[in-house]
């Protein structure tokens, strides 16, 4: 018996082995997952390596598999808050922008790496161009040299 991890957020994932259905006099059809946290990485892995655009429902799965809200998301990816969440409200639409989706995807794999840091990069450079919009660039000139004043 196969069983439709629909709990994924995803209509296509399928499990042969590794899960026990009950049936309960009260709550109906109980099933147990083994080692989800593997699971949801071999999830991951497909759709970050897939050779097509991802849709809006995988989009999203990468999210939250990376712990990130749509705003934190928005953020890191350098776009809106509305565009993470119109792209994940159309779960079967290809993401329209490749480069999110594409950057999205490394940050993925990046993660499961963990000697590998793009993620706490991007971070520090979201947080970097925060701290710049909000400042102004103050220069002073000594001995003929441009520097950044104090």
């Amino acid at each position: 018996m196969n069983y439709k991890y629909k709990e994924s957020g995803l209509d296509n994932v399928w499990l042969q082995n590794g899960f026990t259905v009950e049936d309960h006099p009260n709550y109906g059809q109980l099933v147990s997952i083994q080692n989800v946290r593997g699971l949801h990485d071999q999830i991951g892995q497909w759709l970050a390596t897939l050779p097509r655009r991802l849709t809006g429902a995988e989009f999203k799965f990468l999210r939250i598999e990376l712990d990130n809200s749509q705003r934190v998301l928005a953020r890191l990816l350098g776009v809106g808050e509305q565009s993470i969440r119109m792209w994940e409200k159309a779960r079967h639409k290809p993401i329209p922008n490749q480069s999110a989706e594409r950057l999205l995807r490394g940050i993925y794999l990046d993660c499961l790496n963990p000697n590998s840091h793009l993620k706490t990069v991007m971070e520090r450079i979201t947080d970097l161009d925060a701290d710049l919009a909000a400042t102004d660039l103050h220069l002073a000139n000594a001995d003929m040299e441009w520097r950044r004043a104090a």
